[in-house]
């Protein structure tokens, strides 16, 4: 992807910095690591420190000294979080915020203008996310309301044009709740405004795993080939394998910072909770495989001291090794996608995903 802050190479993992940071990583890092797009939270900027002031900032990649690309979501999924603080209408949706109770306003509109202010280099549609389990009537609301939503996103970005700070990418959101020919229909009708690039949203909100690729599976196919397809919040390690091996270009998920932050390291070898006493001596890296910064320098027991004196060096360090696991792996596809052993590499893959679960 050519996009004005970079060239993307895809599939891509975009680490997730909600609030204009990737949790405990200076941006020189994610530069190391080399993250070639980070995702960014609408919602949250828009509450703090608010959209005008990134905007007199020079924008977000400015404000937060970062000089690669930047998607921000459209704050639907986290209005949607505010189970009991929100208000769904035609016309968009008023909520409480999390922070002190005051109340707000979304739109699509809204969405965009606070989007076009922070400038990122892609933007989303506003859409509304489904809950799960839903049934079906809900379903088919949430789908007609997202369309409805869509086509509003894109008259309020082409209206913006002229205000932007510099050329944006709008994309669309596919929703349709956990019923493959609901995602099917939403996909086709999507493609029809013809947005640059697509995403699924809605997964990982509470169904089982296998359903999440039941449904991208099913919607994927009919999204152009030609444009960037991006599935939102997903997944473990051997996951987002198995969704680029499905044709998907763009994924973010909060796993390998989460998960750093409470002591969960993913490696070549499965999950490790480095917190367990087990690793009190282990002079072993956390990952023989992994050739990261951490790995190359820090053993297992040095990493579960941090963890067991909670010392904030822990965080930093789980999460660097993490997010290497994660754009590394991804790097793994791009690669085995140019010699063409996607194959061998799926299925080795599922063979150490099965070994680490026995």
């Amino acid at each position: 992807m050519v996009l004005p802050h970079g060239v993307v190479q895809t599939p891509a993992f975009m680490p997730v910095g909600t609030v204009a940071s990737v949790k405990t990583v200076p941006q020189s890092l994610l530069e190391e690591l080399d993250a070639g797009i980070i995702l960014a939270n609408t919602y949250h900027l828009y509450l703090r420190p608010g959209y005008e002031l990134v905007r007199r900032m020079g924008g977000l990649h400015r404000f937060m000294s970062w000089p690669r690309p930047v998607l921000t979501d459209s704050g639907g999924f986290q209005v949607f979080s505010l189970n009991g603080l929100r208000k769904v209408t035609e016309d968009g949706v008023h909520f409480r915020s999390h922070l002190d109770g005051s109340s707000h306003f979304f739109s699509p509109e809204r969405s965009i203008e606070v989007q076009r202010a922070l400038g990122a280099d892609i933007v989303m549609a506003f859409d509304e996310c489904t809950e799960y389990p839903a049934d079906r009537e809900r379903a088919r609301s949430s789908l007609e309301m997202t369309l409805r939503w869509a086509a509003r996103s894109r008259a309020a970005f082409a209206a913006g044009e002229e205000a932007a700070a510099g050329p944006q990418s709008l994309f669309g959101i596919v929703q349709g709740g956990m019923y493959p020919d609901l995602r099917r229909e939403c996909a086709e009708r999507l493609v029809e405004m013809d947005f640059p690039g697509y995403a699924l949203g809605g997964l990982s909100v509470g169904e089982p795993r296998e359903l999440t690729r039941e449904i991208i599976a099913a919607a994927l196919p009919l999204l152009p080939a030609g444009k960037p397809r991006y599935v939102m919040g997903v997944g473990y390690p051997e996951e987002i394998v198995e969704y680029a091996a499905l044709g998907v270009d763009m994924m973010d998920c909060v796993l390998p910072t989460r998960a750093a932050r409470h002591g969960l390291l993913f490696t070549s070898q499965g999950r490790l909770n480095i917190k367990n006493q087990r690793y009190a001596e282990d002079q072993s890296p956390p990952d023989p495989e992994c050739g990261c910064m951490v790995c190359r320098r820090y053993t297992r027991a040095y990493l579960r001291h941090l963890a067991a004196a909670r010392e904030p060096l822990s965080s930093l360090l789980n999460t660097l090794h993490n997010l290497a696991f994660y754009l590394d792996t991804m790097r793994s596809v791009r690669d085995a996608i140019s010699m063409g052993s996607l194959p061998e590499l799926l299925a080795s893959v599922r063979m150490r995903a099965r070994r680490a679960e026995g």
